[in-house]
């Protein structure tokens, strides 16, 4: 076998002690402990499975797949299009969100960076998609592969002018990969700033015939929320689709080989990966600051006050109705029966006006007895959550 020496993905890291990027991780990790912090736990639980279609929508949109809102809404219940491309796209995003899902719900003792975890999302990630999404064919020849789940490539890649490693070498490289980004061998500081190299150097490798930048960004996510720092309330596929350019040329930029004496040590340019790891913990940062905008309380209360005046004003929904979306944002949940207390009315006309709450989706509750809580329907999230999706149809 014609194995490739493991010193060419080097260096995996950028050099200790750069300040910059230090403050930038630093201050990554304040941030994003201190979001959410102000919210109930059942209202941040909704806004993660929210956040998470904002992921899937932005992850996909990087691809040049653009599945809109309402489409990935319809996908998560069952309801596919008729048309044949659009529904292959619906699978596809359902097949993200629910990847995504069990990276929530997993536990802290998974090794993220090994290459079995690595497989594994491409495993679950691809099992899902509809057949005719699993072939990938050369512009060149025109010689059309199929897509293995969680199989890595069995023949060479070019990925624009970058040359990923020979087939035969990926495993040796995704094993130096685990060796040098496991957790426990870095510092609190390095394993934020290993998120960033570690982004880069996976879509380096490029061990799949397809998939790996969805794999690579469900892997980001993965090891953030592994060392503490993700709290599924923020995306950073968010960031990097709202600057898809420069994202792309940053990742080219650190393909490059060493330039000069003066860039590092290993084979591959220190100075495009310091700058890539830079970009991702800004985007990062800026996406933690967008949604810590968004779901202060005092301001998602006002944009909620404003939505439902326009309501009642249209008779779509029932005075009263504020009273209690208010109670379920600032209290988590409340049983029906205060129904009446926070509107004011009888209890017949309170029920009223919470069953027409419960008909719109805007409170949900797990059984007709149960406690309700906040909903964020489809026909809502860009009123109370702005700039959400701003590519949306």
């Amino acid at each position: 076998m014609d194995y490739e020496p493991i010193s060419l993905i080097e260096p995996l890291m950028p050099a200790q002690g750069d300040r910059r990027l230090e403050d930038l991780a630093m201050e990554l990790a304040a941030k994003s402990s201190a979001l959410g912090s102000k919210l109930k736990p059942s209202v941040a639980l909704a806004i993660r499975d929210l956040v998470r279609s904002m992921n899937c929508y932005y992850s996909n949109l990087i691809e040049g797949h653009n599945t809109h809102l309402r489409d990935i809404d319809r996908a998560l219940v069952g309801d596919y299009s008729q048309n044949t491309q659009k529904r292959s796209l619906q699978l596809e995003a359902k097949a993200h969100i629910e990847v995504q899902r069990r990276i929530d719900l997993e536990g802290s003792s998974v090794n993220v960076v090994s290459a079995d975890y690595i497989r594994g999302i491409h495993r679950e990630f691809c099992s899902k998609l509809p057949e005719e999404l699993l072939w990938v064919e050369n512009p060149d020849t025109g010689d059309r592969r199929e897509v293995i789940p969680g199989e890595l490539r069995n023949q060479g890649v070019s990925v624009g002018r970058h040359i990923p490693p020979n087939a035969e070498s990926v495993p040796r490289f995704l094993d130096r990969f685990a060796e040098v980004y496991r957790c426990d061998r870095l510092s609190r500081v390095q394993q934020v700033i290993a998120v960033a190299a570690s982004h880069h150097r996976l879509l380096w490798i490029h061990p799949f015939l397809d998939g790996n930048g969805r794999v690579t960004r469900l892997l980001s996510h993965a090891y953030l929320k592994q060392i503490g720092i993700a709290n599924s309330l923020w995306s950073v596929s968010r960031g990097l689709a709202r600057q898809v350019g420069k994202y792309k040329s940053l990742l080219m930029a650190a393909d490059q080989q060493r330039d000069h004496d003066f860039d590092g040590r290993g084979n591959l340019t220190a100075k495009g990966l310091q700058d890539f790891c830079e970009f991702f913990l800004e985007v990062c940062i800026d996406q933690v600051n967008f949604m810590e905008s968004l779901i202060e309380p005092s301001e998602l209360l006002n944009r909620m006050a404003l939505y439902v005046e326009e309501e009642v004003r249209a008779g779509r929904l029932k005075k009263g109705s504020f009273a209690l979306l208010q109670e379920a944002l600032l209290a988590g949940e409340f049983g029906r029966g205060k129904a009446a207390y926070l509107t004011g009315y009888q209890d017949r006309q309170a029920r009223t006006v919470l069953q027409s709450l419960l008909d719109a989706k805007l409170l949900i509750s797990d059984s007709p007895k149960k406690p309700v809580r906040l909903g964020f329907p489809i026909n809502v999230v860009e009123r109370w959550f702005p700039k959400l999706y701003t590519n949306q149809e």
